[in-house]
């Protein structure tokens, strides 16, 4: 049995990693741990350290759940009080997991050799120790024995069909474990064994033959291998694994298995088997360990395929608020900023922009279509004001007109064609606007012959000639479709059942009841999920490509130290909330002592960003606009002075900007002043010039034209141009090598990528009061399910 009492700290590597991802999940993971270890005092987290568990998802291999485990172990949580807690959970898988890992299953018996008369009558016992329950299933060769599910299996009366090798597999859920083989022979009353040569020396009787080959496999860290060789051998063969050609200690069954893999144990595997005369070596098999392996241990043992997989995962999330001729809006923001957070935990690829015009709309859908490709999942998410006429919606930009039609607009069925010519494995678009009909457009589009794809799925937030509606309250405030969705998009569902529960806690609420419904649109016929796991096509090129195309988005400048004559160092940081927002902060290191105060703001920034100098230099983030929590800048204690640019899709030159410090010397009354340019370069999204016209993209994946040409389109990022070979055969292909051309080398990739953060914006639900609704969207996530909300100010109920 385990020791319980031991601290979590004791756990494998691949264990930790396994429970990790386990809790990593919405609905019964990290956070409800978290309330629950507060049974005991000591095992309770703070504020800033549940916020710092959210922050983990920035990184690639960062993991929520890793970080409260680490937060446990230093508090030295036992075992045994974290398995009560995943029970009180209902945690069932994790609470499986944990027992196989602290309880596995131990053979305390082995079966034996046993040599009987015909007629007679043997008994071999199999013994294991364990949690129960444990099963048992005995083994002829490969054939299961009728009745033999018990420990003891028993034989007799015997004869010629009864001779034979036999094995015992224990069991506990998933988790099993063989035993050793057991030979039963019939003996006759000379003594020698029936169907055997009367002496043991060498010859084709007492030769070895494997009958069963291992298997090559790949799985994932944390997960567990099994390998399986079986042979026929007289006398009774004797089995060594070895990995990369050395033995392993313990591989001295005819099954291999490792119940938590790390990376230490990909390679080669072989299994040498042996008996008194003879020697013969399996085939060697390749075991690979990865983030996503492709079949899990027990399938490769059963012959059981793994469900659907994407290739990728790549998502568009806009968001229009400060629309020039309409009403502006104020959920958009946040329910870009909430969706995000969740689809990067769910391995997603995801550009979010907020407040974009035609072009940018263009520009930037013609970006996204490059990031798909054959199985990759494709998912745009659009929040702002919309509308719908004959079947065909289509988003607005900010700056329409007053009275505009579908010339002045983005339409989705035409993004959706776009998207099928990617041969993408999912198509799913979130269109969070209004559906109402547009009197101004009198003859809309008419959509080009769609593919029989049998892999699109719509959800719309409103109903067919309805409205969407925002809660008015402030301008951090979810609209209402996000409210009920950000709770359901990390289930492990087919994406159609999550949108219809989606739809169903929708109708329960009194202020969604017949005023607002979620309408859903599928011809998706495999069970296809978001949280379903990435693996890789046969083409690292195409996927190499497809990253870099992201990464490009997503590139900050370096952090620096500035030095000032007067003998202070200032700190400049810079963080992404969107791909096309981004905040600058600044911060005193040092200074001498002979300075009384001193402060460093920002002034003088290139032309053309959208800058509101009101909320320029402020001294929260809250003031500056921004929704991202102060820890993911810095975990300091330090003050500094935040600035927020917005609109850097509109950056046709390098960011410029002076930090100027101002301070004061001790005993002196005038201020001083010192100044310092900064240049910073293009970054995230503004290096993909979203403001240029794009070239069409409907050409198909066999098109060839000159490359030459091409690389003239706004499609690449500005000065990446003269990274592509000078060549005259090259031809641009499928959707991802518009950057296959550009590789980056070694040290070569400056800045960091840095990822939009989760942040529950908590105090924008801290209200009891019911909220007055406004038709651009958005509930208190927090209470959708308390019923107290009313439409107690009707001449704010208005629509997208």
């Amino acid at each position: 049995m385990g020791d319980w009492n031991q601290c979590i700290g004791t756990l494998s590597e691949g264990a930790r990693s396994k429970l990790a991802d386990m809790l990593d999940n919405v609905n019964c993971g990290w956070r409800q741990l978290a309330n629950i270890v507060t049974e005991q005092p000591r095992f309770q987290c703070s504020e800033k350290e549940m916020t710092c568990c959210s922050l983990q998802v920035l990184t690639a291999t960062g993991s929520p759940g890793r970080y409260l485990l680490e937060k446990l172990s230093e508090r030295t949580c036992t075992l045994g009080f974290l398995l009560e807690c995943l029970k009180k959970m209902e945690h069932h898988d994790a609470v499986q997991y944990l027992t196989d890992v602290i309880e596995p299953i131990r053979i305390t018996e082995e079966p034996q050799t046993q040599h009987a008369a015909e007629g007679g009558r043997v008994v071999l016992v199999c013994k294991a120790s364990g949690p129960a329950p444990i099963d048992y299933q005995w083994f002829r060769g490969k054939e299961e024995v009728l009745g033999g599910s018990g420990p003891e299996l028993v034989l007799g009366p015997l004869t010629l069909a009864h001779q034979g090798h036999y094995i015992c597999r224990v069991n506990r859920r998933d988790n099993f474990t063989f035993s050793k083989w057991a030979q039963v022979r019939l003996v006759r009353t000379d003594g020698s064994s029936a169907g055997a040569t009367s002496s043991f020396s060498p010859s084709l009787e007492t030769g070895v033959h494997i009958v069963h080959q291992p298997q090559s496999q790949a799985v994932a860290e944390g997960e567990s291998l099994c390998l399986e060789c079986f042979a026929e051998a007289n006398p009774p063969p004797q089995y060594q694994w070895y990995h990369n050609k050395q033995p392993v200690p313990t591989g001295k069954d005819r099954t291999l298995r490792i119940l938590c893999v790390t990376t230490a144990d990909r390679g080669q595997y072989s299994c040498k088997v042996f008996n008194l005369y003879h020697e013969v070596w399996s085939n060697p098999v390749l075991v690979k360990i990865g983030e996503s392996g492709g079949v899990c241990p027990l399938s490769s043992c059963l012959g059981i395929l793994l469900l659907v997989i994407a290739t990728d995962k790549v998502a568009l999330l806009m968001g229009n608020m400060n629309y020039l001729h309409h009403r502006p809006l104020r959920a958009p923001m946040a329910d870009v900023h909430e969706m995000t957070n969740l689809l990067r935990q769910l391995d997603f690829k995801v550009v979010s922009l907020l407040d974009l015009n035609w072009q940018e709309m263009h520009s930037a859908v013609t970006e996204f279509l490059l990031l798909l490709d054959k199985g990759v999942y494709g998912l745009l998410y659009f929040a702002g004001h919309g509308y719908e006429n004959y079947g065909n919606s289509f988003m607005v930009p900010i700056d329409a007109p007053a009275s505009y039609t579908s010339d002045n607009c983005l339409w989705v069925q035409d993004v959706l064609q776009r998207m099928q010519e990617r041969e993408t494995g999912l198509n799913v678009f979130l269109l969070d606007m209004c559906r109402k009909r547009n009197l101004n457009d009198g003859v809309p589009p008419q959509p080009g012959q769609l593919k029989v794809t049998a892999n699109i799925v719509f959800g719309y937030a409103t109903c067919v000639d309805a409205e969407a509606f925002e809660v008015n309250k402030d301008d951090l405030s979810n609209g209402i479709f996000i409210s009920f969705l950000k709770r359901r998009v990390m289930e492990d569902e087919k994406v159609t059942v999550m949108l219809d529960r989606v739809a169903e806690d929708m109708g329960r609420c009194d202020i969604t009841r017949g005023r607002q419904a979620l309408e859903l649109r599928s011809n998706l016929s495999e069970r296809r999920a978001l949280t379903d796991r990435i693996q890789s096509s046969g083409c690292p090129e195409t996927a190499s490509a497809r990253n870099l195309q992201w990464a490009i988005a997503h590139v900050l400048p370096d952090s620096r130290n500035l030095q000032f004559d007067c003998g202070v160092t200032v700190q400049l940081g810079f963080a992404a909330e969107f791909s096309n927002v981004m905040i600058i902060y600044t911060r005193i290191l040092e200074k001498p002592k002979d300075i009384e105060s001193c402060s460093a703001h920002l002034t003088d920034f290139t032309e053309g960003l959208d800058l509101d100098l009101k909320m320029s230099n402020q001294e929260t983030l809250l003031d500056a606009g921004s929704l991202l929590p102060l820890e993911i800048l810095q975990p300091t204690e330090l003050p500094g002075l935040y600035t927020r640019l917005k609109g850097l899709q509109r950056l046709r030159k390098e960011l410029t900007f002076t930090v100027c410090l101002q301070y004061q010397y001790t005993n002196l009354d005038e201020e001083v002043q010192e100044r310092q340019t900064v240049v910073v370069g293009k970054p995230l999204v503004s290096k993909l010039n979203l403001y240029e016209p794009r070239l069409p993209r409907s050409l198909s994946a066999s098109v060839s034209f000159d490359f030459h040409s091409f690389s003239q389109s706004s499609s690449f990022p500005e000065g990446f141009g003269s990274s592509f070979p000078d060549t005259e055969n090259s031809s641009i292909g499928s959707a991802s090598t518009t950057w296959s051309y550009y590789s980056l080398q070694p040290g070569e990739y400056k800045g960091s990528i840095s990822i939009p953060v989760e942040d529950d914006s908590r105090a924008v639900f801290d209200s009891d009061l019911p909220q007055p609704l406004t038709s651009s969207k958005s509930l208190p996530h927090g209470q959708v399910e308390d019923h107290t909300y009313r439409f107690s100010n009707m001449q704010n109920y208005h629509s997208y």
